[in-house]
Parts: structure tokens; C-alpha cells; sequence
């Protein structure tokens, strides 16, 4: 990464430093496409509900879908298959999962929010000519049914279209079915194997971290802010 980024995340209750991973884990499982009834579904939902606009990550009632979405066991077994030969032990089964939709998604970094964790997404939708782009360590993915992915929630990230460095709304239009589901999983940055993954160094910053009480990643020793349509580092 071009970039030396930090990140400060709550452990217990201090603020805790490590690096950020340029790492991504990525496999194409083989998983069966949603009905086309829960699909509809879920189309519904970000029209009337969520109103969901281009660069929008939002959750999806996960415990509807789970009723009706017959083959939802065979993408979470097949994750669990998966995170375990890539070296995550059994980490899925104890951590948080959302049901998600986004419409593209904006250059941006979670680490305000989920510092303390790895993302571990399952997509299921079919391929509609978007990437995930990882603008800082040049990686790009292709989204489609089952692309499976891990990765520091502080690496910038974006959802974008095939080839593309930029984030534009023009992109989406509303008459164009660019929207994406995925599944998601919350994994521990502090769990052994999580870190091993990855590669995540601790406490990098002890005395930065002693100073602050909100989770935040910095730039090259300094807070920065990400320009959401290009995916480059600003100095606040």
C-alpha cells in the first residue's frame, strides 16, 4: 500500500492501535441463485422502504429472508467450508451476520464504526459488471453469484463499475438493475486466526491511542478523510 494507515479500534474498553492488512481473501463459491420470489422481495424492500440511491450500503430484514429464502443454509454452509481451508478456524460461527444491499458503494472505509473487525461478505447476486475495488492496494474483484471475500474493514473500498477507478452516481441510473446482495459476516481483528489471515500488527501506535476515545484510522501518522469519489487520502 502507498499509504501507512493506522488503525484505532475499542478493546474492552481502551483504545487499542494496529495496522491495516492490504490483504483480501477471495474465493467464487459454487451457490445456488436466490428465488426469484425473494429476489422480488428484496427489490420491493429497497424501493419502498430503504429508497435505496446510488453509492447506498444498507441491511435487509435478515430474519424474513431466512424464511424464505429456502437454499440461505446452503451459502452459509458453503462459507463456513470455505473460511475454515482458508485458515479461520470456526471464527464465522460466533460472529455477527447481516443480510445487505447495496446500489454501487462510494470509496469509503468502515473504520469509524468496525475498526475491531475483518469483513467477510458472500454475494449472490449475478453479475451485473461491477467490482469491489481496493483503490490502495490495486486489487479488483469481480462481483458475482458467490464471490467470497475477506478484508480489513479500513482498507478503502468501493463498489464500482468493471474497470472503473471512479465512483459516479451517473453510473447507476434508475432504470438499470445494478443492485447487489450479499451476505455479511463480522469477524474479530483480535482473533488469533483473523489476525494471522491478514497479517494485522498490534499496537502500532500505543500513545496515539492513549489520546483518543473513538475508533478512527490515520494516514501517515495523521487524521485524513477519503475523497468518496475517487478513493484517495485528504489531511483533515
Amino acid at each position: 500500500m502507498t499509504d501507512l494507515l493506522t488503525a484505532f479500534y475499542f478493546s474492552g474498553d481502551a483504545i487499542r492501535s494496529r495496522s491495516v492488512s492490504p490483504t483480501v481473501l477471495r474465493a467464487t463459491l459454487d451457490i445456488p441463485a436466490p428465488a426469484p420470489h425473494v429476489v422480488a422481495d428484496w427489490q420491493r424492500e429497497i424501493t419502498t422502504r430503504l429508497m435505496l440511491a446510488p453509492g447506498d450500503v444498507e441491511p435487509l430484514p435478515l430474519a424474513r429472508a431466512q424464511r424464505r429464502w429456502p437454499d440461505y443454509k446452503h451459502c452459509v454452509q458453503a462459507m463456513h467450508a470455505w473460511t475454515r481451508d482458508a485458515g479461520l478456524d470456526n471464527v464465522l460461527a460466533n460472529s455477527d451476520m447481516a443480510l445487505m444491499a447495496c446500489r454501487g458503494a462510494h470509496y469509503h472505509h468502515d473504520g469509524g464504526q468496525y475498526a475491531g473487525a475483518a469483513f467477510c461478505n458472500l454475494f449472490v447476486s449475478e453479475d451485473k459488471g461491477l467490482d469491489v475495488h481496493f483503490p490502495h492496494s490495486g486489487q479488483r474483484i469481480p462481483l458475482t453469484r458467490g464471490t467470497a471475500i475477506v478484508f480489513d474493514t479500513c482498507q478503502p473500498h468501493a463498489v464500482v463499475p468493471r474497470g472503473g477507478h471512479r465512483f459516479d452516481a451517473r453510473d447507476f441510473p434508475a432504470d438499470a438493475d445494478l443492485s447487489q446482495w450479499f451476505l455479511t459476516w463480522e469477524l474479530p481483528i483480535e482473533a488469533p486466526c483473523v489476525a494471522s489471515a491478514l497479517g494485522i500488527a498490534f499496537d502500532v501506535a500505543p500513545q496515539a491511542a492513549a489520546g483518543l476515545d473513538d475508533e478512527q484510522v490515520w494516514v501517515h501518522g495523521a487524521p485524513a478523510r477519503l475523497d468518496p469519489e475517487w478513493g484517495q487520502w485528504q489531511r483533515n
